[in-house]
């Protein structure tokens, strides 16, 4: 069987996105795996089915798997791929600017701008309130919120802020973002039998009171070259720790993002997305 998909990427954090509208498309964890193989499948840190909402205050679902197959709560790069993958394909009018996603981790509402054609050219997500409380991340890490807790890996102590963004965060303060332990830190802390659920992890480097530099260990994938809900919470902790204002440039390997912690409590989001190419992939029968 025939099955199109849209290979996209927010700042080279990449996705496959496949159109599920009547929601009958069953992916397995394998199956999910070797589609984001980047050897022997199309390759992406993750893959995301594109389906109707559920609740009656959303336009559309957005059912997001990492690259070993695990579902997530909530992928900010991810989100903003799939609003321009609805936005492009005229799934949403073309008069709208603004549109509301249905997530495990709760209802995003995205406001977009567009060019001349009308494709979408950036996005802003509403990421929601950032969860501090521990049972909230979850971890059993006692208190009533985990800040500059220290915790010993194998490259020594750590001191690690805990934030939810949807999915669950840790962040941890370095003097060169370059030359962080990302590769063997990142996953003993993914992995911490203090975060039931896993985690992502990530470090990061501040450079003045408007901008940051990140890297990122994503739960379930590994280092990405991007991460939104990551960007979200490096800012969250900056500002919990007095190092930046309520808005910061995130620096990550694959470009830019803009977050800011509004006021109102919300964490908003605001980067770009495109499209890398688009594809057909043959599934074998069931029978063989």
């Amino acid at each position: 069987m025939p099955l199109e998909f849209v290979k996209m990427n927010g700042i080279g954090n990449d996705f496959i996105l496949i159109d599920d509208l009547d929601a009958t498309l069953e992916m397995e964890p394998e199956a999910v795996a070797w589609f984001c193989d980047r050897h022997f499948g199309i390759g992406a840190d993750g893959l995301i089915l594109v389906r109707p909402a559920t609740s009656p205050d959303a336009d559309f679902y957005m059912h997001y798997f990492n690259a070993d197959g695990s579902i997530a709560e909530m992928c900010g790069n991810g989100a903003r791929c799939f609003a321009k993958h609805v936005i492009d394909s005229g799934l949403v009018s073309s008069s709208a600017d603004s549109l509301v996603i249905e997530t495990l981790g709760g209802l995003r509402p995205v406001t977009f701008t567009r060019d001349s054609d009308g494709q979408m050219l950036t996005a802003t997500i509403d990421m929601g309130e950032p969860a501090l409380a521990p049972e909230r991340i979850p971890t059993g890490i006692p208190g009533t919120h985990v800040y500059d807790c220290p915790i010993e890996t194998p490259q020594g102590e750590v001191r690690i802020t805990a934030v939810n963004m949807g999915n669950p965060h840790v962040v941890t303060w370095v003097d060169d973002v370059d030359a962080a332990p990302v590769e063997t830190v990142g996953p003993f802390l993914e992995h911490h039998g203090l975060f039931p659920q896993g985690t992502n992890v990530e470090f990061a480097e501040f450079v003045d009171d408007q901008t940051l530099r990140i890297r990122v260990w994503e739960r379930g994938v590994g280092e990405t070259l991007a991460c939104g809900t990551g960007a979200c919470a490096a800012m969250v902790a900056g500002v919990l720790s007095c190092r930046t204002g309520r808005q910061a440039t995130v620096e990550l390997p694959g470009g830019e993002l803009l977050v800011r912690w509004h006021e109102n409590e919300h964490v908003y989001l605001t980067g770009s997305a495109a499209v890398s190419f688009a594809g057909t992939v043959e599934l074998p029968d069931d029978d063989e």
